[in-house]
């Protein structure tokens, strides 16, 4: 299901449905929370993206990944709003999709091969996210990301507020949210403990498919809007 609805003909964005329920993720995430996170912080910022754009229909016409990768075509007057709130929905529609139910465990094939190639083991590349999501100062993100230069080789890396590797070219292969409101009623101030019980939910067989599409047989991918918000 696509996110960003705009592209196929709806004058709004939409929030997408959980692709499960919301206490499937139970006991590593509670139900309370991704009740709040999902049907309140999300929603909001589809509903201020949607609220920023009422006066540009061209715009309206645009995806949420298109707005976030193309600043520079926004009016000024709005840009700030519209970013931050697209950034908002990209990232929550792409969290969503990183974890399941029944996640957990390692991955396979090819992307556990890229992993053990660029960061050693998977073990070494857990403690190196961990550590990254811990280490966020305020509000932000963890990302495992496959970066278009260097032969596509996987990196590790945060963003602040609601920015997107996809805003320096890279294509995001799992992705953890590390705002409060992610993990506080369950962990309060403890985000290390929320880093390591996300593993138990980690969704590897996403993963796998998003890092598939970024192959060199995949070149659109990486540019049309269609690969790139594929969920």
């Amino acid at each position: 299901m696509r996110m960003d609805s705009p592209a196929t003909g709806q004058s709004k964005h939409l929030l997408p449905a959980l692709p499960y329920a919301h206490a499937s993720l139970e006991p590593h995430i509670d139900e309370r929370t991704m009740r709040l996170h999902h049907g309140k912080h999300h929603a909001s910022y589809v509903d201020n993206l949607n609220s920023a754009l009422a006066e540009y229909p061209e715009l309206r016409k645009r995806t949420a990944v298109w707005l976030l990768r193309n600043p520079g075509k926004i009016p000024e007057k709005v840009r700030t709003a519209v970013c931050n709130n697209a950034g908002g929905h990209v990232n929550h529609s792409m969290f969503w999709r990183a974890m399941s139910p029944g996640g957990g465990g390692e991955p396979k094939g090819a992307l556990a091969d890229a992993i053990k190639r660029d960061f050693g083991s998977f073990a070494q590349f857990k403690a190196r996210f961990a550590e990254a999501g811990s280490k966020v100062f305020g509000s932000g993100w963890v990302w495992l990301a496959r970066v278009r230069q260097e032969g596509g080789k996987l990196q590790v890396s945060t963003t602040a507020g609601h920015e997107n590797p996809l805003m320096q070219g890279h294509f995001p292969v799992l992705v953890n949210d590390v705002w409060e409101h992610a993990y506080y009623l369950k962990h309060e101030n403890r985000r290390p403990d929320y880093l390591n019980a996300w593993w138990a939910v980690a969704h590897w067989e996403e993963a796998a498919r998003r890092f598939e599409l970024t192959g060199d047989s995949a070149e659109q991918e990486w540019e049309g809007e269609g690969g790139l918000v594929l969920m």
